[in-house]
């Protein structure tokens, strides 16, 4: 007290009871300081990782007061200790990486979980794995005794009962092929009726067989401008053999076949060109089925049409094509010259030069002159083709001439017929059509019309002022040839390994 007796604030008593302990103050220094910071973190780390399993001094597991007669309890502490490790090399890593760094990056993700730390989770939650009842596996229906029949009286229940049938419906959809989606009918009592379980059930089976018919055809079907696993074997073949060097790809593409180029190799008993085209048959069936009359009608090879399968007559395309190559080719008709035939692949020389096709007439950008010439030189090759190769192109227009080196070439021969072929003479007459109608559009004055062209080209002289009388003569023409034909019959004699020319046709 001072003199006055007065008390001094510092010493007079709380009427709260006992002051509390003023905190202790720190500076702002303090606060950001780097120790501060690292002590920090490593209470954080001491309460992610425990201490006892971070010391690498500590007691190894032993057995003393466990029972370690069985295997499995020994190879749970074997891992249990290499655990304890790994964490703690991990913790050792986790330092090192963040330094001092005031922002640390924690490895806490990469920890081994222990067994005991696996039973935080909720109890709610039901691994199905583990459980007998899996709601996603479809109930057994119940069985139905021998008898037909379960329960008494009222309460009877047959096999033929609705909710059993329904039931058991459910439950066989599982047999349903995996790629038909049934849905997910968890916790669900459904009940399917017969009716709607067959119409699901013919269903997959459709869409099943559908499947396997499009995989099919993918595998064995040659498509536009890609072949199928067969055909790339055979090109393989042909380059491994040293045929062909390389196959360079497609320059055209057509409803029934699609053309690729080659650079041509070495044969011991052939030259081969230097580029070379290769004739793939589609080996779709598409486009053949309404063409079989080209080849079923054709005396060379009507016996051997009846007995093959449908997908071997397109190598019978091919091989027809062949043959009348030869027989052009003999004539001194500009043609492609065969090299090689392997079932539906022809080889053939290229028309045109630096893998760059020959344009057709219909592309190629003639004059006046130019076509005139065209014009003469079709109508020569269509009367050698008819005199000297017995043969009638049956599809010629400007899309199957190519212009080369200021001459006319005729491709695509596969279905060229002979004359004595029942529809020979039309197709003959088509032919004339389309050449007439072509070079008169051109502004070729010299060429006639189509009736002209067909006397002129076969050397029949049919009279007719209008094109229905044409018409009926040359299917009068046609019949007289085909009754001649079952009457008397006409053999051909089988090709010659170097197709000597047209067969010779003799009676019986």
């Amino acid at each position: 007290m001072d003199q006055g007796g007065i008390i001094a604030p510092e010493t007079r008593p709380s009427p709260w009871g006992i002051a509390a302990k003023p905190a202790d103050q720190c500076s702002l220094a303090e606060v950001m300081s780097e120790e501060l910071a690292r002590e920090l973190q490593l209470e954080e780390e001491r309460h992610v990782f425990p201490e006892e399993a971070l010391r690498e001094d500590g007691p190894f597991l032993s057995a003393d007061n466990i029972d370690t007669s069985s295997d499995e309890v020994l190879a749970q502490m074997l891992q249990t200790q290499f655990d304890k490790e790994y964490d703690a090399q991990l913790l050792r890593e986790e330092k090192k990486f963040n330094g001092d760094s005031k922002v640390s990056i924690s490895f806490e993700n990469y920890r081994k979980v222990h067994p005991s730390e696996e039973n935080d989770s909720s109890e709610d939650e039901v691994d199905w794995q583990d459980t007998r009842h899996d709601p996603y596996k479809a109930a057994k229906p119940v069985p139905i005794p021998k008898k037909g029949f379960v329960g008494k009286g009222k309460d009877i229940t047959t096999k033929h009962d609705e909710v059993v049938c329904g039931r058991k419906n459910t439950a066989r959809m599982e047999n349903f092929t995996p790629e038909f989606q049934v849905g997910d009918g968890i916790f669900m009592d459904l009940k399917l009726s017969n009716q709607v379980f067959n119409a699901l059930k013919q269903h997959s089976i459709s869409e099943q067989r559908k499947s396997a018919r499009l995989h099919d055809k993918k595998e064995v079907s040659t498509a536009e401008k890609v072949v199928d696993p067969k055909t790339r074997l055979l090109l393989y073949k042909m380059v491994n053999s040293g045929v062909l060097e390389t196959i360079n790809g497609c320059v055209s593409t057509g409803k029934e076949s699609v053309v690729f180029h080659a650079s041509g190799g070495s044969m011991e008993d052939q030259e081969i060109p230097a580029e070379c085209a290769l004739k793939v048959f589609k080996t779709t069936l598409n486009e053949f089925k309404n063409r079989d009359k080209y080849i079923k009608d054709d005396y060379r090879f009507k016996d051997r049409f009846s007995k093959l399968n449908p997908r071997k007559i397109i190598r019978m395309w091919a091989e027809k094509e062949m043959h009348n190559l030869k027989r052009m080719h003999k004539a001194g008709i500009p043609c492609p010259e065969v090299v090689l035939l392997k079932k539906h692949v022809l080889v053939m020389s290229f028309i045109g030069k630096d893998q760059l096709p020959a344009p057709t007439l219909k592309e190629a950008k003639l004059g006046l002159e130019e076509s005139k010439q065209a014009y003469y030189q079709v109508l020569s090759m269509m009367k050698q083709l008819y005199d000297q190769c017995n043969l009638v192109h049956a599809d010629l227009s400007e899309y199957n001439m190519m212009w080369h080196d200021g001459k006319v070439w005729l491709i695509d021969v596969s279905q060229s017929v002979e004359p004595t072929h029942p529809h020979g003479l039309e197709f003959l007459y088509r032919d004339c059509r389309n050449v007439s109608q072509f070079f008169q559009k051109a502004g070729v004055s010299e060429t006639p019309h189509a009736r002209e062209l067909f006397n002129i080209v076969s050397g029949l002289n049919i009279a007719s002022d209008n094109q229905v009388d044409f018409m009926a003569e040359i299917e009068a023409l046609e019949k007289v040839n085909e009754d001649h034909v079952q009457m008397h019959g006409k053999k051909v004699s089988l090709y010659q390994k170097d197709d000597d020319g047209p067969p010779r046709i003799y009676d019986k």
